[in-house]
């Protein structure tokens, strides 16, 4: 329920605190007391448009918090948390209103979107008036309340999911039908495309394998002329070694003949003789390192090539040509199986769409059975509301092909106001005061079905009195035994049977006036009572004839 509302330069309102109870309150005044700008400021915490206007004058901006009391399991919470927005304790809608047009909202002290506040509003509260135009007359919501009021609200969901599954599998088909209608026109190219990348047979890496491989066979190429070259030197016709090999070993034999004169040149000779043979090794070993088959160098080049030409060709990078080659194969063997599926998947939109047609028809007999039933309870309402000759209509139109997510009936509550009159929708038939009578049976009738914790009432006792307006206040206190009602009534039968009784009014000077609101105790009630049956003089008479009022209602 709305447990607090805070206003701070609103129009009329500087600083209001205001704190709600449980059951029926209402809020009374004379009239241009401030009783429309308190809904205005409610209305703007519950989302509705904002405007500079609504700012007190000599303020730079306004602002409007209400605080929720609802239970855990409240459809409300379900909004926070789809939304990612903390939801510990209360409830908190604040709305601020710069005076140069612009707004700002704040839900649980967490920047958001007017959307967004006006969806939790919806949830929580539900403001009823002769020029409401957004609860009860609203008539796309009218299926929902019927379906809330008949109890198949389960029934509903399996509708939708059913629908849900019969629109999934009809755009399965057409995308699969798009898909095979497309292979089709490129069949000889995709079979043509597979067969030269199949045996192509590209992999993944391959292509930097290759060009590492032809790199590394090139290098080797131009290093095996000047190996070679170095292999002839040291051990070709022309090779010093045996020269040098024969000279020492003359040198050796004569060393005995000439002491310590050729030891030296033995010994240097013997070095070089070492060095040679080792560098000899050294180029039989690059030889064989630098081997490469030029026939192999010629198969990778080839290779390398038919790759690259490949991806010019189907104008994808070399290392995707395989994945092309998967994807393309895929295609054909869905091709080739096109027809298959499409029988497969043709079937599956029949079997969906006929259990949709079986509960979507279940369903609208239970609408049917429930518009009678809400006709029967709203019609029982309407003499004590002097609406005696008024009809109201559930107006149901059903057309099988007509398949919606919340099925095949379109719902909406018509009256009649006089026999023989047109009937026709609510807001366009009914004048304002018997509009908000059809509204207040209807919510009579749906109280305990799907209504938000908050009911705001707005002046529906206009027009009427006596009966009929004691007739209002029965229903509204039946109604606050349910959820919270707030009414701003001048009716003193409604008034009388609150179990809250809020007092606007204005004070102030010639040059600064403020409105303000307080709960009044049982003498201040009956005073006010009897200002609402006397008027402006207030009499004893009056006095006695509220505080009759106020016995008759009490407990």
């Amino acid at each position: 329920m709305l447990s607090q509302l805070s206003i701070r330069d609103i129009v009329l309102i500087e600083r209001l605190d205001i704190e709600f109870a449980s059951g029926l309150s209402v809020l009374t005044g004379e009239t241009g007391a401030g009783k429309s700008i308190l809904l205005d400021a409610l209305s703007l915490a519950l989302g509705a448009r904002g405007d500079a206007s609504l700012v007190r004058h000599g303020a730079n901006q306004g602002q409007v918090t209400a605080a929720f009391d609802v239970p855990r399991n409240h459809p409300a919470r379900a909004i926070l948390a789809d939304n990612a927005i903390d939801d510990d304790g209360d409830i908190l809608l604040r709305r601020v209103q710069t005076a140069d047009g612009r707004t700002r909202v704040f839900v649980n002290d967490q920047p958001a979107s007017v959307s967004l506040m006006r969806d939790i509003g919806r949830a929580l509260v539900e403001i009823h008036g002769q020029h409401d135009d957004r609860a009860l007359v609203d008539a796309s919501a009218h299926r929902e309340l019927l379906d809330a009021f008949g109890g198949h609200l389960g029934a509903a969901r399996e509708v939708a999911q059913a629908w849900r599954l019969w629109r999934e599998a009809e755009q399965q088909l057409s995308r699969h039908r798009a898909k095979v209608e497309a292979a089709a026109r490129e069949a000889d190219y995709l079979r043509a495309s597979v067969d030269e990348l199949s045996k192509l047979d590209p992999q993944p890496g391959e292509e930097t394998e290759l060009a590492e491989r032809r790199t590394a066979m090139m290098r080797a190429e131009k290093i095996a002329t000047d190996i070679k070259d170095a292999e002839d030197v040291l051990a070709g016709s022309s090779s010093p070694l045996p020269a040098l090999a024969a000279l020492l070993r003359r040198l050796q034999r004569k060393q005995a003949d000439a002491p310590g004169l050729l030891d030296e040149i033995i010994r240097t000779l013997d070095e070089a003789l070492i060095s040679l043979d080792e560098a000899q090794s050294a180029v039989d070993a690059a030889m064989r390192a630098s081997e490469f088959d030029p026939h192999a160098l010629e198969k990778s080049e080839e290779r390398l090539f038919a790759l690259r030409a490949a991806s010019r060709k189907f104008s994808v990078p070399v290392d995707d040509l395989a994945q092309l080659r998967d994807t393309m194969s895929a295609d054909v063997a869905e091709l080739d199986a096109g027809a298959e599926r499409l029988q497969a998947l043709e079937k599956q939109v029949v079997t969906a769409r006929e259990a949709y047609d079986r509960l979507a028809e279940a369903l609208s007999a239970l609408r049917g059975a429930a518009a009678q039933h809400l006709v029967k309870v709203v019609m029982a309402e309407l003499p004590a509301l002097k609406l005696e000759r008024a009809e109201f209509i559930v107006e149901t139109s059903t057309e099988t092909e007509n398949r919606q997510e919340a099925g095949i009936d379109e719902i909406e509550f018509w009256v009649r106001t006089n026999p023989g009159t047109r009937a026709g929708p609510m807001m366009k038939v009914a004048s304002g005061g018997e509009l908000s009578r059809f509204l207040l049976a209807l919510k009579v009738a749906l109280a305990d079905r799907g209504s938000a914790p908050t009911l705001v009432f707005d002046e529906i006792d206009t027009g009427v009195g006596g009966a009929v307006a004691d007739a209002i206040g029965q229903r509204l206190a039946r109604l606050a035994k349910g959820v919270q009602v707030l009414s701003v009534t001048h009716a003193p039968q409604v008034a009388a049977r609150a179990n809250t009784h809020l007092l606007i009014a204005k004070s102030g000077n010639a040059e600064r006036v403020a409105t303000g609101i307080s709960q009044i105790d049982p003498l201040q009630r009956r005073e006010e009572i009897a200002r609402m049956l006397a008027g402006a003089t207030i009499t004893d008479e009056a006095r006695a004839a509220a505080a009759r009022l106020l016995s008759e209602n009490a407990g």
